[in-house]
């Protein structure tokens, strides 16, 4: 199964994520098949950047979204 998730990069205490698509048995930041955006928590207001064609066609597909990526799409307007 695809999911649509987090793959944290940036240094210790001030993270910074990429929006990837993966199997979900891959490990959290190892292999991917496709980035489709980015989320920084560390700006204030917190600032993320979303492929708006590349998420729906991944959730056309039958990708599902992390809990947190949901939140972040329905922010986007793309769920």
């Amino acid at each position: 199964m695809v999911k649509i998730r987090l793959k944290r990069m940036g240094q210790k205490k001030a993270p910074f994520y990429r929006i990837v698509v993966a199997d979900e048995r891959s490990p959290r930041d190892g292999r991917f098949i496709e980035e489709i955006g980015t989320y920084d928590p560390n700006q204030e207001p917190s600032v993320f950047n979303v492929n708006e064609e590349a998420a729906k066609k991944w959730l056309s597909n039958g990708a599902k979204p992390t809990e947190t990526v949901g939140k972040l799409l329905k922010i986007a307007g793309i769920m």
